[in-house]
């Protein structure tokens, strides 16, 4: 079976209510996210991969000058809101309907490790993003997949259907080089490891306009 086979055609949370356990990781995400977002008030956000109810993009809305969902399906209320650009599609290809240097932040969180081209999304979301402009980033680390596995194969307590869909796990030492790679400057890139060891975040910026 090759990889177009094997997209997904659901969007996280369309076919199940959030459990107990999903709940408390994206609260726990959303922590690392504001910290590193700042104040969102005027700015251009896209949270990519926000799945069905982009639950966390939702408290945004208020504030924020324009929200892009992008998922491969999104609830038809965020899809009908006047403040929402919302993108239905598969990464990286659905990131073409944005334009360049067209988002101050974008969030990507519990995305890569379920993609067949990281790198490629990567380049994608670094294009467009502002000069500046932000990455915020979440994945699972390779601690993270016994823990996910066991609440999803042996517990019951996660979607079982997720855990089956991941193609990699990233650990500091994995996600760096493919940021580096991607076109970030290291100077730019702060990764480490949150959730007790269990996830890997990564807070990027484009690289500044040079000044006069």
């Amino acid at each position: 079976m090759d990889s177009s086979q094997r997209t997904r055609q659901r969007a996280y949370g369309e076919d199940h209510r959030l459990t107990a356990v999903d709940h408390l990781g994206v609260w726990l995400s959303s922590r690392q996210i504001r910290r590193f977002a700042g104040d969102v008030a005027g700015r251009r956000v896209a949270d990519v991969g926000c799945g069905y109810r982009a639950e966390f993009s939702r408290t945004l809305l208020p504030r924020v000058a324009r929200l892009t969902l992008i998922d491969v399906s999104l609830a038809p209320d965020l899809i009908a809101h006047p403040g929402v650009t919302a993108v239905e599609g598969h990464l990286p290809d659905a990131l073409s309907a944005l334009g360049d240097r067209s988002q101050d932040v974008i969030i990507c969180n519990s995305v890569l490790e379920h993609l067949w081209e990281p790198e490629r999304t990567l380049e994608e979301l670094l294009r467009v993003l502002v000069p500046g402009g932000a990455l915020l980033l979440n994945v699972p680390s390779w601690r993270g997949k016994w823990f996910l596995e066991l609440s999803a194969f042996r517990l019951g307590l996660s979607p079982a259907a997720e855990m089956n869909d991941h193609k990699t796990y990233y650990d500091p030492r994995d996600l760096w080089p493919l940021l580096i790679r991607a076109g970030f400057e290291p100077r730019h890139v702060r990764c480490f490891r949150h959730k007790l060891g269990l996830n890997t975040f990564a807070a990027c910026r484009r690289a500044p306009e040079p000044g006069p």
